[in-house]
């Protein structure tokens, strides 16, 4: 069950209202969208006003950026390449134990739905959290650069436990691989079983897709 205090954080996230007292950069990056602009709960709509906003958002990104020094210079090598998802490059990090992401947003209308995205995330599943360092651009396009823990799952998961798993928090599975939480106003999508991984008994989600939604 999600406690009071992770419940509070996720109405605020769908409220689009700024999170206090995190001082991590991916909160800041989001509490900086905030400020100018509002929180979507429309779900793969206007796409043509939203492909404004978000090139409008990409903008102020980088001026976010270059004030809070988080352009990233550094990357993993190349030899480092594991593998490329619908949304993100992935590399295995210079410790072996995380993964660092290369990601676009394409599965977002606007980078604040990102960022809302991977705060919910850290919400709920701490144990693969993201830490956001910052961001590159490549050949035009701009990319938030996340850490991760890497998991390496040593059982099969059984899509039974995560819909379980996703019911206790409140979340009802609507259509195939698509879970919406109604009382908090927010939709996870296409959770299947290379997103999730099982360890020792233990779920772990490494790749989610949230977006908040109106009831």
């Amino acid at each position: 069950m999600l406690s009071n205090d992770t419940r509070r954080k996720l109405e605020h996230i769908v409220r689009g209202d700024s999170l206090e007292g995190a001082k991590d950069h991916c909160t800041a990056a989001r509490n900086y969208l905030c400020a100018g602009f509002s929180t979507s709960r429309t779900v793969k709509k206007d796409f043509e006003r939203n492909a404004i906003i978000k090139k409008e958002q990409a903008e102020h990104l980088k001026e976010f950026a270059s004030d809070n020094n988080l352009w990233v210079s550094s990357l993993p090598d190349h030899a480092f390449y594991l593998t490329r998802g619908g949304e993100a490059e992935v590399y295995l990090g210079n410790d072996g134990q995380s993964v660092i992401k290369l990601n676009d947003a394409i599965y977002y209308a606007t980078w604040l739905e990102f960022f809302n995205s991977i705060t919910i995330h850290n919400l709920l599943f701490p144990a693969t959290s993201y830490t956001f360092l910052g961001f590159i651009e490549t050949a035009g396009v701009l990319k938030a650069v996340l850490k991760q823990p890497f998991i390496i799952a040593d059982d099969l998961v059984d899509l039974n436990d995560v819909k379980q798993h996703l019911a206790y928090n409140g979340f009802e599975n609507i259509k195939r691989n698509d879970y919406k939480n109604s009382s908090l106003g927010i939709l996870l999508e296409d959770i299947h079983d290379e997103n999730v991984l099982s360890n020792s008994g233990l779920l772990f989600f490494i790749d989610t897709v949230f977006y908040t939604i109106s009831e």
